[in-house]
């Protein structure tokens, strides 16, 4: 796949997030399934390998956003959607295959670099949150406390602001290194160019995904407040996560391939095959 970087208008940001629910609703159920399929393998690698299980599962990171990318050209040339696409991506030549599995060691342990650091500015209140999280009792006190302690914010922004940064190059590097045969350092380099050259783009499209989840998150618990059942609302989170996370990989196609010049298939207004 030839490819030549290109520049593309702030709006187009709006038309990524567009095109990812537009797809979606064509396959919801098998590009879900991806989804819950790389959730279930992440697990049984924590449960087989419970001291390193979490840090291979950063590490598949890339490879899940190649193999979305792998389906999403697939049903948009009216071919399946399966999971067998998550490790398409290994099945490239030899010096593809060893270039991706870099990416995603390098991508792993960047990551948990991330996540160390985050935790060190954080100190006892990471811990107590993560006490929350897990179900542990705690006390309205102690919830009060962990939520005025300043150290867990300024880790949770720390936190967010690098990892934003680290997914800059890393955003299409996958996809430069199986499709476009870049190495790794090009790669990356290749992606934080394309990135910058389409910033504004990049940012509306932040900003539409964050007033996504936050909207739909006030709506669901705001719909079950009004009918008396406000406990309900983290059980429908679940799935309105899991669909927002689906369309967000999904969309990474989108993205790319209005980034890169390519004769790649795009989304045409029929529909995408069975």
């Amino acid at each position: 796949m030839a490819l030549r970087l290109k520049t593309v208008a702030a709006p187009q940001g709006i038309q990524w997030v567009r095109a990812g629910f537009r797809l979606f609703a064509r396959r919801p159920m098998a590009f879900s399934t991806l989804l819950l399929a790389f959730f279930f393998a992440s697990l049984m690698v924590s449960v087989l390998l419970p001291l390193v299980g979490s840090v291979v599962s950063l590490m598949a990171l890339p490879l899940l956003t190649m193999g979305y990318m792998i389906a999403t050209r697939s049903a948009l040339g009216g071919g399946l959607v399966h999971p067998g696409q998550l490790i398409e991506p290994l099945r490239t030549p030899g010096p593809q295959r060893k270039r991706l599995l870099q990416l995603c060691a390098l991508y792993g342990g960047l990551t948990l670099l991330v996540l160390l650091g985050a935790d060190l500015v954080m100190g006892d209140a990471g811990e107590r949150l993560r006490q929350v999280f897990t179900g542990e009792e705690v006390t309205p006190e102690e919830a009060g406390a962990i939520a005025d302690d300043p150290r867990l914010l300024q880790g949770l922004a720390l936190q967010a602001a690098l990892i934003t940064l680290l997914s800059v190059p890393f955003w299409h590097a996958p996809a430069l290194v199986v499709w476009g045969d870049q190495g790794v350092a090009q790669a990356l380099f290749s992606s934080t160019l394309a990135v910058w050259r389409c910033r504004g783009a990049f940012a509306l499209y932040g900003l539409v995904w964050a007033g996504l989840v936050l909207g739909l998150g006030t709506l669901a618990a705001l719909l079950f407040s009004l009918i008396g059942l406000p406990q309900m609302a983290p059980v429908a989170a679940v799935p309105i996560a899991l669909m927002c996370m689906t369309v967000f990989y999904v969309t990474l196609y989108f993205t790319f391939v209005d980034s890169f010049e390519t004769e790649a298939p795009r989304l045409t207004e029929g529909p995408a095959g069975p």
